[in-house]
């Protein structure tokens, strides 16, 4: 895909990568992208980095991002990227989970010290050999890559394959313990094409990636479809509404993906008196339900499209609301399958549901990723090959589905998965606390929040600010983090012992 687009588009911009802490971005051209890709693949090469290898990239919406992420695939290798928001204990599973050989990271993003997060997390990770910083120095620094002389040439036919794995994407670990998610080219491709015929996208538009790089949205909705199609990536690496309308105004912005917070500070900054940009013409806007009032407002206030969409990391994009239908479907659905994909919904005992009846939501087909990360033990599909989402749902009659449950146990955060149990188990070890359980409560602008209801020992006292000083010394990254602390005496449970959190969420209605 990165040849064909510089053999075709060897002088388009490729990438425009705006900074918050520079002035004005910096513009890489298909030509200059490939070249530098060339020259990161062959530096790591040079290292011992290989097919079937890991590389770990926790940067920003930053230009070294992608040229990591190619530099692998140039190589066989598979990418894993990782949140900028994870800290220690995040970042310790993972990394040693998948075994990554070399991980890249910022020196310093949003005022956290990541190069001396990852220099302290190295004794613990045999594994990995190399640590290399953004805006670092010495030999270890990413621009080392680019300026290697002990560069080793890359064969042609190292290259990722359809059936090889490129990608290795970690799950927020709502068991206590993410899950790396095995995706392979193909199914990369299949969703970027499903995606881009969905939109009407193609070489001429200009995609804007506010949301990570490090979310599938951000990697495979927008890094690579615009890889895919030839078209221009425009890079934010900290969004603000604002300078987000005025990038979209100066770059010609056509389609954007986030979720509903980006979509209402759009809308926010166009009511404000900022000039509507004018081409942008689709949102794709996933990780929850979209208000119906913040889809009226695009339409009006900025004449925009809002697709809904419904995936995951294992499914990649399974549903999507197309741009025509967008005003009457996006806000009660969550759209209908994409080519390639099935869906089936079915009862707890694997029989169909019929139209409009509540259950289990099971997909198979192109975008479905292969397994877990060295856990043969997670059995991902069942006899027929059907992936049981752990989300419910009832379908339509024009095939459109509608996500009204969830049978795993998250909450949704501006489009980011809270890793419930393993909050709670955090909380259950405080000495203060005898019970806990979290449950979401509504928040019109990030979708949710997260309360933590607590039965306190006797004696003991704590509130939201303990609670919080807390999860920072437990390195917990801080949009995990409870917002509100309710005490209460005694937790509901059902006769076996199982929180009744329907009843939490009851009080929590009650208590405002």
């Amino acid at each position: 895909m990165l040849d064909s687009a510089v053999v075709r588009f060897p002088g388009k911009d490729a990438i425009v990568a705006y900074r918050a802490d520079r002035d004005g971005p910096v513009r890489l051209t298909y030509r200059e992208l490939g070249a530098r890709v060339d020259r990161a693949a062959g530096s790591l090469r040079a290292l011992g980095v290989g097919r079937g290898d890991v590389v770990g990239v926790q940067l920003p919406n930053w230009w070294e991002f992608v040229v990591a992420a190619l530099a692998c695939a140039r190589l066989g290798a598979a990418v894993s990227p990782l949140m900028p928001i994870f800290r220690e204990r995040e970042l310790r599973m993972m990394l040693a989970q998948s075994e990554a050989k070399v991980l890249i990271v910022p020196a310093v993003f949003r005022g956290f010290d990541h190069a001396a997060m990852a220099q302290a997390l190295r004794p613990t990770l045999p594994a990995l050999r190399h640590v290399f910083v953004v805006d670092g120095d010495g030999p270890e620094a990413f621009d080392s890559l680019l300026t290697n002389r002990a560069v080793v040439a890359v064969p042609s036919g190292q290259a990722i394959g359809p059936d090889d794995m490129a990608l290795l994407m970690f799950t927020s670990g709502t068991t206590g313990e993410p899950k790396g998610v095995m995706h392979t080219c193909k199914a990369l491709v299949a969703c970027t094409d499903s995606l881009a015929n969905g939109f009407h996208l193609d070489a001429h538009d200009v995609l804007l990636c506010a949301t990570p790089l490090g979310h599938m949205a951000g990697f495979a909705a927008l890094m690579l479809q615009a890889l895919r199609l030839g078209a221009t990536l425009v890079l934010q690496d900290v969004w603000e509404g604002r300078l987000g309308v005025a990038i979209m105004q100066a770059e010609g912005v056509t389609h954007m993906v986030a979720s509903t917070p980006f979509l209402a500070d759009i809308c926010d900054a166009v009511a404000g008196g900022m000039a509507r940009p004018e081409r942008l013409r689709t949102f794709l806007c996933g990780g929850a339900p979209i208000p119906p009032v913040l889809i009226e407002r695009a339409a009006r206030e900025v004449k925009l499209a809002v697709s809904s969409q419904y995936g995951c990391t294992e499914t990649l994009s399974t549903a999507l609301t197309e741009p025509e239908r967008s005003s009457e479907k996006s806000a009660s659905t969550d759209g209908r399958t994409l080519p390639g994909v099935e869906i089936r919904i079915t009862d707890d005992t694997g029989r169909a549901l019929p139209v409009g009846q509540t259950g289990r939501l099971k997909v198979r087909g192109a975008q479905m990723f292969v397994g877990y990360y060295k856990r043969p033990d997670l059995a991902a599909f069942d006899s027929e090959g059907w992936f049981d989402t752990g989300d419910l749902a009832y379908m339509d009659d024009e095939g459109y589905i509608r996500i009204n449950g969830r049978t795993k146990d998250v909450l949704i955060r501006g489009g980011e998965n809270i890793p419930v149990v393993e909050i709670e188990n955090l909380l259950h070890r405080h000495p203060a606390v005898e019970a806990a359980a979290i449950v979401g409560y509504p928040d019109t602008r990030l979708g949710e929040r997260a309360c933590a209801f607590v039965v306190l020992r006797p004696g003991a006292s704590l509130d939201l600010a303990a609670v919080q000083s807390y999860m920072d010394e437990c390195r917990v990254a801080k949009q995990y983090w409870p917002e509100r602390v309710e005490q209460i005496d005694r937790m509901p449970r059902t006769a076996s012992g199982k929180v009744r959190k329907f009843a939490l969420k009851e009080l929590l209605g009650k208590l405002g």
